[in-house]
């Protein structure tokens, strides 16, 4: 007879949020795979809990889910965590969970703190309907071709995103969906827990004058209700680059193409710098 999979959540932030139920999960299980068994074993330290650690991350997923899967199908049970939050959001445990359901395993949840739904909560941004869409690639492509998707999704959006790359996703979620409400959670469950309600235009300028630290989850407002839809400064970009090739200065052409669809030239031209960039070979 197979054994268990837990899937369990852990905290965000706040070490007070592990559930009673949660510790004694990790307490009975055979063994726990963990994202970073170094984070993990601080946890288990703190609950004086003491359990075989096993890494499962995304770049052994594939030959460390066989190992895990064959543990469980001979009778272990297995506790299932990540880093922070619940295991199989944005995270190689959904392959582990799939697996497993593939074999007749159970599959057990013990739900903990999850940071999109918490900073949606807290964001004061429309609830009723939206979609969460993890993390951006890193592939400027890939990228692009991702938000070109959302364009028109009505729903509010929600993202992950690391501050180091947040200047940048901004831009290009300005550069296609054009000024929108947004609202940028940060550090959530932890001391310096903040929620930042702004605009695309305003937290860009706000990033050029101090980085925003910490974990971040940001939420962007649906798609406008609209007879036509308005203009987005991906549109002038696009209108730029057939002005230059019709002989046109990037200078020049930035500058007709914002006073063409009502924006600032000087944001145009950023945004054709860095469509320029992504371009080249």
């Amino acid at each position: 007879m197979s054994g268990t999979l837990y899937v369990v959540g852990t905290p965000i932030g706040n070490l007070n949020d592990f559930s009673p139920r949660a510790i004694e999960t990790l307490g009975a299980c055979d063994f726990i795979a963990a994202e970073d068994t170094r984070v993990t074993l601080k946890l288990l330290n703190h609950f004086d809990i003491h359990k075989p650690l096993l890494s499962y991350y995304e770049h052994n997923r594939r030959q460390r889910g066989e190992e895990i899967l064959a543990r469980i199908l001979g009778g272990d049970n297995c506790a299932l965590v990540t880093d922070a939050g619940m295991p199989a959001i944005s995270d190689p445990g959904e392959d582990l969970v799939r697996a497993c359901h593939a074999h007749a395993v159970p599959v057990c949840a013990v739900p903990g703190p999850v940071a999109f739904a918490t900073a949606l909560a807290i964001s004061g941004m429309p609830a009723g309907r939206f979609t969460f869409e993890g993390f951006l690639s890193v592939n400027k492509p890939s990228r692009r071709k991702h938000l070109e998707e959302l364009r028109s999704e009505k729903r509010t959006m929600l993202f992950y995103e690391a501050p180091h790359k947040l200047s940048a996703t901004l831009r290009d979620m300005y550069a296609i969906f054009g000024e929108r409400q947004i609202a940028i959670v940060r550090e959530i469950t932890k001391i310096y827990e903040q929620v930042i309600r702004t605009t695309f235009s305003e937290a860009i300028a706000r990033c050029e004058a101090e980085p925003i630290k910490g974990e971040i989850v940001l939420i962007v407002q649906g798609a406008p209700e609209s007879e036509s839809p308005a203009f987005t400064p991906e549109d002038a970009v696009q209108s730029a680059i057939e002005k230059m090739r019709d002989g046109l200065s990037p200078s020049e052409a930035a500058k007709q193409a914002a006073k063409e669809f009502g924006f600032k030239k000087g944001d145009i031209y950023k945004l054709l710098t860095d469509r320029r960039a992504a371009d080249a070979p």
